[in-house]
């Protein structure tokens, strides 16, 4: 039973994590979130304790899918670090194309409305954008290059695909969105080469 109670849950996450997702914090309604889970208002609270709780498991939710994807990505950063941002790039357009889940970010969607979220919810959108930024400057550690330049390109990368997100769901074709990633990877390339090359 217990391990029955536990996939139930786990479920219900997910379910309520696509709710935040397509709607955004605000209008996933109780109704909504209990329509999509299967447990009723009571089952809800008793779980959960919170809609608030519940937003909270289910960033966690979506933190745990994609950052194993971000990390897979990454890997090759200390032989490679243009490829790697590509191929982070690469899981970020994937998602967006990806007709299985809604559009955007959850991340994204959620930091747009940090100003309405409680202040525990508010700080977990913004530790996981901290978590994205230091994922992205440590692969740039392997450049070793001027610390405050790879701080200042992992804060572009993080800025440009939280943008990403955002546009996508205003309309912006997937053409669009992939010249965007080249021209970003292009602009970091250039960046690396000027900080390695020697002084003219």
């Amino acid at each position: 039973m217990a391990g029955r109670k536990k996939f139930d849950v786990e479920h219900a996450v997910d379910q309520a994590m696509q709710v935040f997702w397509q709607r955004g914090y605000a209008e996933s309604s109780l109704e909504l979130l209990s329509a999509a889970t299967g447990l009723g208002r009571g089952s809800l609270y008793g779980t959960f304790g919170s809609k608030d709780e519940l937003f909270r498991r289910a960033l966690g939710r979506y933190s745990a899918i994609y950052s194993a994807r971000f990390d897979e990505a990454l890997a090759g950063a200390h032989t490679d670090p243009v490829s790697a941002i590509r191929a982070f790039f690469d899981v970020v357009l994937d998602r967006i194309a990806d007709p299985a889940v809604p559009d955007g970010c959850l991340i994204a969607q959620s930091a747009i409305e940090s100003t309405i979220l409680g202040p525990t919810s508010a700080a977990c959108v913004r530790d996981l954008l901290g978590r994205q930024y230091t994922r992205i400057r440590s692969a740039l550690d392997s450049v070793h290059g001027d610390p405050r330049l790879m701080d200042e390109l992992a804060t572009y990368v993080v800025a440009v695909t939280q943008s990403l997100a955002v546009v996508s769901r205003g309309g912006m074709s997937r053409d669009q969105l992939r010249s965007t990633v080249r021209i970003t990877c292009e602009t970091i390339a250039q960046q690396l080469r000027e900080a390695t090359s020697p002084a003219s």
